[in-house]
């Protein structure tokens, strides 16, 4: 008798060398997915989904699917490219190899080594936690700006591809050194330089200025001058027609609505999650003896200042109280300021509840961020010291991490500093001083030296996403036919109003 074929071990025979195939065939796409291979990937996909289009015995899988959508081929750039000026030396580097210029008052040429954060911090009391805290000028955002953007994984040398256009030009080394004793002519010369050198490039005409950006090291009212007069502050930088049609990105803006604040350097600069996870656990776990603090001097020449009156509060709260209520670390010029020791002042904030930021010679303070830096709950007396500033980077409900009290009220005396934050119970403290941790990876600027990219998202990587945010929406406002320029560069006298909480 014929022997009849197994048909069902065939069958099955079958069937487990198709599932073999096809798991090899997804094991192998996955791997496609997950490592970019450049123009490689994209013809060996194109081969595997040409395979199984052919292969009417082979089911559909979701391995498959997600190559014929094209995922594995998303460029993760897009959208982000940005393109860098190579700018003529004399806008930047010259600056700094020039640095005994830049300040009148100050020899600044200490701070130029590591990129721009200055020499290592000594820490023989053991006030920080390692090794990432420099001795950082607060000026020098540029440098350090720039330092990070050679980092950035999505710059590109080709502009037709680029989203936002970064001028890398030293605005505010620039107009540091010309602030005193020079002619507006001399004070305006690079400026006008600059300005004339990008507009004449070809990626201006693209969208005339506005997808360009520049960085400001020093508050905006420095490049902000009205009129050509030898006695008014600053140049026209900003005022000038080309500089209309950029965004500058500065520690401090003013009430035109095409500049946008960013924290100012602080003291730490750590390059993994780690070291800034440690250090947030070490300042929640901080006691802290002061109820609140102040470390500044007054402005006895201003009579808007309020420094004198929180002097006076803060030396008699410590005065009528047996406990430590307050702390008060005066600034003082000369060799023993030890406002000029990061960790001194590190050492007061660590050691306070909440650290008083009045204005000072303007509105913003770099303590503010070192106060942050440190899990101490900022106190402001005016809204532009803040909330209306760093938009990006502060959560929109000022109650959440902060204490609101009007100047005014401290200038008539209507109000007690000490009694108002004991009103605060301990369950608010808690939650706000949780909020300011948490704030710390965003406000602080990554090691621009460290070998490959930062594990976290810093202060550079915010303001980059606001920049893309703001010329997309431009562009958006072109393709529907509106007036770009409309609402660009305005000016809002509102801008500093108080923002109203929800």
């Amino acid at each position: 008798m014929e022997k009849k074929p197994n048909l069902i071990k065939k069958a099955n025979g079958q069937s487990m060398s198709t599932f073999i195939f096809f798991f090899l065939i997804c094991f192998i796409v996955l791997l496609l997915h997950f490592f970019d291979f450049g123009g490689a990937k994209s013809g060996v996909s194109s081969l595997f989904i040409s395979y199984y289009h052919s292969q009417d015995d082979v089911p559909a899988r979701s391995c498959v699917l997600n190559v014929t959508d094209e995922s594995s081929n998303v460029d993760p750039c897009s959208g982000r490219y940005i393109y860098v000026h190579n700018l003529p030396q004399r806008f930047n580097d010259d600056l700094l190899k020039n640095c005994r210029a830049i300040a009148k008052w100050n020899d600044v040429c200490w701070f130029v080594s590591n990129s721009g954060l200055g020499p290592k911090v000594e820490d023989p009391r053991g006030i920080l936690s390692n090794g990432s805290w420099y001795s950082t000028y607060q000026f020098f955002l540029e440098p350090i700006f720039r330092a990070r953007m050679k980092q950035y994984r999505c710059l590109t040398n080709d502009s037709s591809l680029a989203s936002a256009i970064y001028v890398p030009f030293y605005a505010g080394l620039d107009v540091g050194r010309h602030l005193w004793g020079y002619n507006v002519s001399v004070r305006d010369a690079l400026a006008h330089e600059l300005a004339q050198w990008v507009s004449a490039r070809p990626e201006w005409k693209r969208m005339w200025g506005r997808d360009h950006f520049v960085v400001g090291g020093r508050i905006s009212w420095d490049y902000r001058r009205n009129i050509d007069n030898d006695s008014e502050w600053g140049n026209n930088f900003m005022n000038l027609p080309e500089s209309k049609n950029m965004t500058l990105l500065s520690i401090e803006s003013t009430l035109w609505t095409n500049e946008f604040a960013i924290p100012y350097p602080t003291y730490f600069h750590p390059s993994t999650i780690l070291e800034v996870s440690q250090w947030q656990e070490r300042m929640r776990n901080q006691n802290r003896k002061y109820l609140f603090s102040f470390v500044g001097a007054p402005r006895p020449k201003s009579k808007e200042s309020i420094r004198s009156n929180l002097v006076e509060q803060c030396s008699q709260a410590s005065n009528s109280s047996s406990t430590d209520t307050c702390f008060l670390l005066a600034c003082r010029s000369g060799k023993n300021n030890k406002c000029n020791d990061p960790c001194e002042i590190i050492r007061v904030f660590q050691n306070s509840v909440f650290c008083l930021q009045p204005p000072g010679d303007s509105h913003t303070r770099r303590s503010t961020f070192d106060s942050i830096l440190a899990g101490c709950i900022p106190v402001f007396f005016h809204p532009g010291s803040a909330y209306v500033q760093y938009l990006w980077y502060f959560p929109s409900n000022y109650t959440k991490y902060s204490v609101y009290i009007p100047e005014e009220d401290v200038r008539s005396r209507r109000v007690n500093i000490g009694h108002r934050l004991m009103s605060i119970s301990s369950i608010e403290v808690e939650a706000m001083r949780e909020e300011v941790i948490g704030m710390i990876p965003r406000i602080v600027y990554a090691n621009p030296r460290n070998d490959g990219l930062p594990e976290f998202e810093d202060a550079f990587d915010v303001a980059i996403k606001g920049v893309l945010g703001r010329i997309e929406a431009i562009r958006r406002r072109i393709s529907q036919g509106e007036d770009p320029s409309v609402g660009f560069s305005d000016w809002d006298s509102r801008k500093f109003d108080l923002p109203s909480v929800v």
